[in-house]
């Protein structure tokens, strides 16, 4: 662990480095640019620009040598501190007036870094020479609301990344190759699951075959809740505003949220579900013994993003959160809490995800006093570590009611994705003053639990796609099977093959077009069908079929009814085929 942390800081101060390298040679291939921020992110770094020439990608490629030039002139990096006076007047001379919005909010004394002509306000640490910059590369270029403010200056940002060594920064590139041929965006076209519409920024269309692999999602996820004891429920999309303050969220999450008005009255379109189960609990008075109540909703909830946020299905406005509210004893928490985990760890097993697991811990804008967030964040630990989880502990990253176990997916190309998340809370009850009877009949306060598996359900469905590359398991296939006749005069056949599987549950199409039989196989290939059923004269005569897999190729000639009992087992038994 210790190593792993050091070779994290050692990447971030060489990418910090590297951060200035680029904005220096920016400036000397555009002295007229105005420079912003320009910090590390996850395997990588930004900087930000104020320029009127728009950068192109053929621009990367001049930056990146002129920071060649940089590194082979290595030119000393030196930390200097300076008063913040005498640093707005530097950069006032410079027209760096970014520079000077960032230097109001700072300390009497600033530090900058040097390297030749270039300085910038920083505190560092970085690397002491340029030439210890070897091994880095610029991406893309983006769009950016300065300090993410849509009423302010759009700025030009130019990603990069940066390594210790070659092998590494190789192997980098290579995932990122990897990643842009399994882009869900692209696939979602190629695939026809969904589209994104100008006419709905951040609202997403699911088109007929989304559809089906959307409803599969959300059939095994109704599989699974009645088996472990959840009830269905469905909350309003839209409730008066009061609701709203007593949860907490209007001064949490006024800013993301969308409103309306109805009979001269504020409401608002919910941004998260747990309100609207806090009512739905509340309805009637509860006994102990009916606890723990686990409600389970597909909530449909809207969030104002930034245009420039939106991201495919990753980041929209509106989606569809899996959420579950478990209400329950305090003597309950700790099974409810490692029957949560035993679910979300089943759940993921079926899609072939590994993860790792992330304790946050109380926010600055937690509600709720020390105590009672004690108490729920060692409730946790003790979850955890009875299921014998190893975690890492995220400090103040928990939401505003209560701490939290995040869960990490790694997909099939070794990226990380945070999906699942449980979050522990004292406070909503108090908050909206839910009670139960014990066994002395007194009224006592239920604790409860916040859930969501899949996270977004659109979102975890541009994570399989990405997974996968396109290539759903045959459950989750849209088409399952396409039975493709080597001519016309087969077409009659290939159609009673096709409703002999329709009547058995499998989702089939028939290709009907005149059409060479390589073309068509090569096409069902490219949309990624499972399965491949060519008829032909031999295949009708015998009341056969010969089945063709996407990956594993022929397989020969089956009976049609021993072909229908495999696939529905495989189906069944949902295997990552």
């Amino acid at each position: 662990m210790n190593e792993n942390m050091e070779l994290v800081n050692q990447e971030e101060v060489l990418r910090h480095t590297t951060a200035h390298i680029m904005a220096q040679a920016v400036l000397r291939l555009w002295p007229e640019a105005k420079i912003a921020i320009g910090p590390v992110i996850k395997n990588g770094f930004y900087y930000d620009f104020d320029l009127d020439h728009r950068f192109t990608p053929e621009d990367l490629q001049l930056i990146e040598a002129e920071m060649e030039k940089i590194v082979a002139e290595d030119l000393p990096i030196i930390r200097e501190e300076i008063s913040n006076a005498d640093a707005v007047k530097m950069f006032a001379e410079q027209n760096q007036d970014y520079k000077l919005e960032l230097l109001e909010g700072l300390d009497p004394e600033v530090s900058l870094y040097r390297q030749g002509e270039f300085v910038d306000l920083c505190r560092g640490p970085h690397l002491e020479s340029t030439s210890k910059v070897k091994f880095f590369k610029l991406q893309n270029i983006a769009g950016a609301y300065w300090r993410g403010d849509s009423k302010r200056p759009m700025l030009q940002r130019i990603y990069g990344t940066a390594f210790l060594n070659g092998k590494a920064l190789r192997e980098h590139l290579r995932m990122l190759e990897e990643a842009a041929k399994r882009d869900h965006r692209v696939l979602g076209r190629q695939l026809d699951l969904f589209s994104l519409q100008e006419e709905g920024p951040g609202f997403p269309f699911f088109h007929p075959k989304g559809m089906v692999l959307r409803n599969a999602l959300e059939e095994y996820w109704r599989e699974e809740h009645r088996k472990r004891g959840y009830v269905e429920v469905k909350t309003p999309i839209m409730l008066h505003e009061d609701l709203w303050h007593r949860s907490g969220h209007w001064e949490n999450y006024r800013d993301n949220m969308y409103f309306s008005q109805i009979d001269e009255q504020n409401f608002a379109i919910k941004p998260m579900n747990c309100p609207g189960s806090m009512l739905l609990y509340r309805r009637k008075l509860h006994s102990y013994r009916d606890l723990p109540i686990r409600m389970a909703e597909l909530g449909l909830v809207h969030r104002h993003e930034l245009s420039g946020t939106l991201h495919g299905l990753m980041r929209v406005r509106s989606f569809t959160q899996d959420d579950a509210h478990i209400f329950m004893l305090p003597s309950q928490i700790q099974e409810e809490m490692e029957e949560v985990i035993d679910f979300v760890d089943a759940v993921y097993k079926v899609f072939g995800f590994k993860y790792h697991v992330e304790l946050s811990t109380k926010p600055e804008n937690a509600i709720g006093d020390d105590a009672i967030w004690e108490e729920a964040i060692e409730a946790l630990r003790i979850a955890l570590e009875a299921k014998e989880l190893d975690y890492v502990v995220n400090e103040g990253d928990g939401a505003f009611y209560g701490p939290k176990i995040d869960f990490h997916l790694e997909d099939s190309i070794g990226r990380t994705w945070q999906c699942g998340t449980v979050q522990l809370d004292f406070a909503m009850p108090e908050r909206f003053d839910l009670t139960y009877i014990d066994e002395h009949d007194q009224r006592k306060r239920p604790v409860m639990i916040h859930r969501v598996i899949y996270g977004s359900l659109e979102r975890f469905i541009a994570i399989l796609t990405e997974h996968f590359a396109g290539a759903f398991p045959t459950w989750l296939a849209p088409v399952q099977v396409q039975v493709i006749p080597v001519g016309d005069g087969y077409l009659e056949y290939a159609e009673e093959v096709a409703k002999t599987l329709f009547d058995g549950g499998i989702r089939v199409e028939v290709d009907r077009r005149a059409e060479k039989m390589g073309k068509k196989i090569r096409e069902a290939q490219l949309q990624q069908i499972p399965y491949m059923l060519i008829v032909g004269e031999k295949e009708q005569e015998a009341g056969e079929i010969s089945v063709r897999h996407r990956r594993e190729g022929d397989l020969g000639s089956q009976k049609l009814e021993t072909f229908l009992v495999k696939i529905t087992e495989e189906i069944a038994q949902r295997e990552n085929k």
